[in-house]
């Protein structure tokens, strides 16, 4: 059953206005992941640098839900691959979708989709539920990201170039996003509270 996401509570009512909600949504979420991607601090033995925006595509899934946030991240995608600098380090363009970090963009859209799925059942309004929501998503990211690495490197040596590295710096960005929804779901439940 689909529940609200913390957007629709202060979604307009009428339709076009409704629509122009969303799309400022879906572009600033771009917007957001593309300012994650800069915030990229390369390692010297892995092709795939640390950066925020795996926080932000996270959130865009949790805040936005799935339409919106897979929507999100499809704009971020699109707008590397018409060259713009959004891409970790300023980068843009095919080469860095069939290079071996391009299996991350892919696992963004579904990290997306199912964060955002998980937040329209429900489940990211509960502190417990929040962390399953964000470890989950995490890990989809992973999947194709470490695949497509892996017919680069090997699978081994994927595991070792584009996982275990950053698992600390995951569990601190699930703890920063945890914090953050945590936030925004006890202003959604005051929000809901009728006037006393």
């Amino acid at each position: 059953m689909q529940s609200p996401v913390s957007v629709d509570l202060v979604r307009p009512a009428r339709p076009w206005l409704a629509r122009l909600f969303d799309l400022a949504l879906i572009a600033g979420f771009s917007l957001v992941i593309a300012l994650g991607a800069q915030a990229a601090i390369p390692l010297p033995f892995t092709p795939v640098p640390v950066t925020l925006q795996t926080l932000a595509v996270l959130l865009a899934g949790c805040l936005l839900g799935s339409t919106r946030g897979v929507a999100a991240v499809a704009a971020y995608i699109a707008e590397g691959l018409a060259g713009l600098p959004v891409f970790a380090g300023g980068s843009a363009g095919m080469g860095h979708l069939l290079g071996p970090t391009g299996g991350y963009l892919v696992g963004f859209l579904a990290a997306a989709y199912v964060t955002g799925l998980l937040a329209e059942r429900g489940l990211a309004r509960t502190w417990w539920g929040i962390l399953l929501t964000l470890v989950v998503g995490d890990l989809l990211l992973y999947v194709p990201g470490v695949a497509w690495l892996a017919a680069f490197t090997g699978a081994q040596k994927a595991l070792a170039l584009g996982f275990v590295p950053f698992l600390l710096g995951d569990a601190l960005k699930t703890a920063a996003g945890w914090g953050l929804l945590k936030g925004v779901a006890l202003l959604a439940a005051r929000r809901q509270q009728p006037p006393a």
